[in-house]
């Protein structure tokens, strides 16, 4: 398992997450009028959601989990072998739905329900850093 590129992918969003939660500011007004500001925490969200399925991609080769068709295929590998546990699905789902609504529908985006998203799932990037970490532990008991 290439543990030392994933670990680079986890500090890659957690540094991103640190600037996110420094200029997240506590309200959806504050938020509209962060000009540029607004737009960095968009990239940085953009930027963790990418690696998150980028290490998700990784831990579905590494461990020979089949050639998946998209990033659903992946995500279901890592259910069915255990390495996410299921309730991860509709999450990362939603993460990735996110993502393609701020990549592709960038300047209709709503950014009031895009704080709402932003704020209130940061969480969901550090559950999945603690069940990662968990998967290399467990990895790297089973080599000793």
């Amino acid at each position: 398992m290439r543990i030392s590129l994933i670990k680079t992918k986890i500090k890659e969003i957690e540094e991103s997450l640190n600037i996110i939660e420094e200029y997240l500011p506590e309200t959806g007004e504050e938020f509209l009028s962060l000009g540029i500001i607004k737009d960095g925490i968009y990239k940085r969200f953009e930027f963790c959601i990418e690696n998150l399925f980028d290490i998700c991609a990784v831990l579905n080769a590494d461990h020979n989990l089949g050639v998946p068709g998209s990033d659903e295929d992946i995500v279901d590998n890592l259910i069915r072998n255990k390495i996410l546990p299921e309730e991860m699905k509709e999450k990362l789902g939603a993460m990735k739905g996110f993502r393609n609504i701020m990549v592709h529908r960038y300047g209709k985006l709503d950014d009031n329900l895009a704080f709402n998203i932003v704020s209130e799932n940061l969480g969901d990037f550090y559950e999945f850093i603690s069940l990662i970490n968990d998967h290399i532990g467990r990895q790297n008991s089973n080599k000793q």
